[in-house]
């Protein structure tokens, strides 16, 4: 049998040659964006509307009122390497402006069907072509106003393979606006427009600085929290490179780099120098694992940097990236030290319904209260209660009720719901006695006649924390509470110091586990929906995970541009927590990308549900609040640790002790 023929070298037609560069200039209709936009802001427009159709995977349409396209240029402009922007090999040592390679529109020509209408401002007849597939089909005169409309339909049609492995529609207009939004950064004195399906996302009239846009694209949380700066270099040839723009303070950071903006002659790119001299800028002013918020622009020779290194060109190299480095390093600390910064803290202002009672009895006089006080912080100064444990519980009768500073909110700990799931028969409760009779608190204590003499919340809580009443704590509960954060417990094994927020979070944590996986997750309703302020890449990422989201409790639903509609949320969760948990959830979608599975998001989400709704540090906890959650804390699994890993106690033995003291003899 002959062996087959060597195949020989032969010359690629341009058709194939341009298939093969859209698979590296375009990935997705976001790099579609990018490249028409950049023609747009190329050709000196002053507005662009960009109208989007299913994610971009039915319709991209971009309007410019720029220079044009010259009637006889029409054929080129959709032909590989052909371009208005460089004449020789001398003019890529300074390219000035954003594309420069003349391959975009002959890659987006092959893998959809394209449509250009244009016409120069001096011309009276304007030029409309379509192509096919890189197959000319018309090309003739027009009526249009003066600019170019270009309109890219049904993309990667003859590419099945390469449309099939785009995400949902939500999910890559996600990444086009983020494409949009960084030309709309850069370029702040333009006006731009985006609509997705017929709905107007964003109307960008023109701006004095980029602070606007920032504003409109990531709220008032970070435009209000911006740190201007800006400084300059002088080259030995007399030259100059010019940094500006806006850092955020430490306390508005990131768990991902996502807001950081680097803009090079208003171009976005990446550089991993760069981005070091910023985190080295906030080293110890950050977390581990935070990253901070940034908006900054360079401007500088084009012949010091070559951008001509990479297919999408948004990487490029500088002729003296330690010198840019150390200018950015410097510039940033130097505006660092002539600031200071300081953790605000803003506490809800009390009603009137939850002043507390002016009337004075022996028990909550100040002299009393001072002395019973110590040096505890002020009852103004601490932070608002969100528990209220007094309802009547199976085991234990009702504690004595206050009138004054009433707790509010709903936690886990009071629940209906997790009571009847969480008890246990009294016989198997720690603490009961070997007759099997519940604990009973002393009577003089529940006893209403007593009430007259307790007013107060706060002299009930420096009775049981303090004094250590035996008509209140008896032998079976012998507990209380330090720097309103650890709670000291005795017990035949020695001392225990227990961290009350870790403890609450494990014990939330296994509920709604529990809740979840059974499928009988309860839902607030909420008669006023809550809107959710968010970026556009967040909202897309929960959209796209609602399915997730209905599971665990919540009813998210669009509700027009970057803004979330919240219908209803678990019933065990505080509503104050609720938007911090979404946006958490949508932080975590984004950063994975989609690397997470089903399980490991289900699992992330449950850690913020119960790390955000459990009780926080520096939250003083009333007798009954320490009672009860000491009595949950056996009723759950692996209660020595938080969902997180950290322990939620510590033990001083007996042994220890005496050890210590000296009565081993």
């Amino acid at each position: 049998m002959a062996a087959p023929a060597m195949p020989r070298i032969q010359q690629l037609d341009t058709h194939v040659i341009n298939r093969i560069a859209a698979g590296e200039v375009i990935e997705r209709p976001a790099s579609v964006v990018k490249e028409l936009l950049e023609n747009c802001v190329d050709a000196l427009s002053t507005r662009i509307d960009l109208e989007i159709v299913n994610g971009g995977m039915d319709l991209i349409r971009v309007v410019d009122d720029g220079e044009g396209i010259h009637p006889e240029d029409m054929l080129l402009a959709v032909t590989t390497h052909a371009t208005s922007k460089i004449r020789s090999d001398s003019d890529l040592d300074h390219v000035t402006t954003l594309g420069f390679r003349g391959e975009a529109l002959a890659s987006i020509a092959s893998v959809s069907r394209l449509r250009i209408r244009t016409r120069p401002h001096e011309n009276e007849v304007g030029r409309e072509l379509e192509s096919h597939g890189g197959q000319i089909v018309v090309n003739r005169d027009c009526g249009c106003p003066p600019g170019t409309v270009m309109e890219v339909h049904n993309l990667f049609f003859n590419t099945p393979a390469r449309r099939r492995f785009l995400k949902k529609a939500s999910t890559e207009f996600s990444h086009i606006v983020d494409q949009f939004s960084r030309i709309a950064l850069a370029n702040p004195r333009m006006h731009l427009t985006l609509r997705h399906n017929e709905k107007l996302v964003f109307e960008l009239p023109s701006a004095a600085d980029s602070v606007d846009r920032i504003r409109r694209f990531f709220g008032n949380e970070v435009a209000d929290h911006l740190i201007q700066l800006s400084s300059e270099a002088e080259l030995p040839d007399g030259r100059k490179i010019r940094l500006y723009g806006h850092v955020g303070e430490p306390s508005l950071s990131r768990a991902t780099r996502r807001d950081q903006f680097l803009f090079l002659n208003g171009r976005w790119i990446q550089d991993r120098s760069l981005q070091h001299a910023l985190e080295e800028a906030y080293r110890g002013l950050l977390m581990i694992g935070r990253h901070p918020v940034s908006f900054l622009f360079l401007d500088m020779p084009p012949a010091l940097v070559d951008v001509n290194v990479h297919p999408t060109k948004s990487e490029v190299r500088f002729q003296d990236g330690q010198q840019l480095y150390r200018q950015l390093l410097k510039t940033l600390r130097d505006r660092f030290l002539t600031l200071e910064f300081r953790a605000g803290l803003s506490l809800p202002e009390q009603s009137s319904q939850d002043a507390p009672p002016q009337t004075l009895t022996a028990q909550n006089t100040p002299t009393a209260a001072s002395e019973l006080r110590f040096d505890k912080p002020d009852y103004a100064a601490r932070m608002p209660r969100q528990m209220n444990l007094s309802q009547p519980r199976a085991e234990f009768p009702a504690p004595p009720r206050v009138t004054s500073a009433p707790l509010t909110g709903r936690t886990i700990l009071n629940h209906p719901e997790v009571v009847a799931a969480l008890a246990v028969p009294p016989s198997q409760a720690r603490g009961s006695n070997h007759s099997g009779t519940p604990y009973q608190l002393n009577s003089t204590s529940s006893d209403p006649a007593t009430l007259d003499t307790a007013d107060s919340a706060e002299s009930l809580l420096a009775e049981s924390t303090v004094s250590c009443s035996p008509e209140i704590i008896t032998d079976e509960f012998r507990a209380f509470q330090i720097y309103d954060c650890y709670l000291v417990v005795a017990s035949d094994a020695g001392l225990e110091i227990i961290d009350q927020h870790a403890l609450h979070e494990r014990i939330m944590y296994e509920h709604l586990r529990t809740k979840i996986l059974a499928g009988v997750v309860e839902s607030q309703r909420l008669l006023i929906p809550e809107t959710i302020e968010c970026t556009a890449v967040q909202a897309a990422a929960v959209l796209e995970h609602s399915e997730l989201m209905t599971q665990m409790g919540f009813d998210i639903q669009e509700f027009g541009g970057t803004t979330l509609l919240l219908h209803s949320f678990p019933v065990l969760i505080p509503r104050g927590s609720i938007v911090r948990i979404v946006l958490d959830f949508a932080e975590k979608l984004i950063q994975k990308d989609g690397r997470l599975s089903r399980r490991d998001l289900l699992d992330h989400m449950l850690h913020t549900m119960s790390c955000r709704a459990a009780i926080k540090s520096g939250q003083r906890l009333a007798l009954e609040e320490m009672r009860e959650l000491l009595r949950q804390r056996h009723l759950v699994q692996d209660s020595h640790h938080c969902p997180h890993g950290r322990p939620t106690a510590l033990t001083l033995s007996r042994h220890t002790l005496d050890q210590q003291f000296g009565r081993l003899g």
